[in-house]
């Protein structure tokens, strides 16, 4: 559904709070279907995007897992590497 939300869970370091409201920025503007929403919708447009990230931030806490936490930076080189297979070079 939303391609550019990431995985936020398990990794060290742990999400931030501002990678928390992008992922909920970026489902709420999926949902709602647009990115900047008009003025009369702004309230609750911002009101949903501060409940996802509340109810994101809990689930995060409350997962339980036995696998080591997962590098940031190796995570990002890996999908590095498969972009440019996928679309070549730059």
């Amino acid at each position: 559904m939303c391609r550019n939300i990431q995985t936020l869970y398990n990794f060290e370091p742990r999400a931030t709070d501002e990678e928390v409201h992008a992922a909920a920025l970026q489902y709420v503007r999926k949902i709602s279907g647009h990115a900047m929403p008009s003025q009369a919708n702004e309230a609750v447009f911002l009101r949903a995007v501060e409940e996802i990230a509340f109810a994101t931030q809990r689930l995060i806490d409350g997962l339980v897992t036995t696998a080591s936490p997962r590098d940031r930076e190796v995570v990002a080189a890996r999908a590095r590497l498969r972009a440019a297979e996928r679309f070549g070079r730059v």
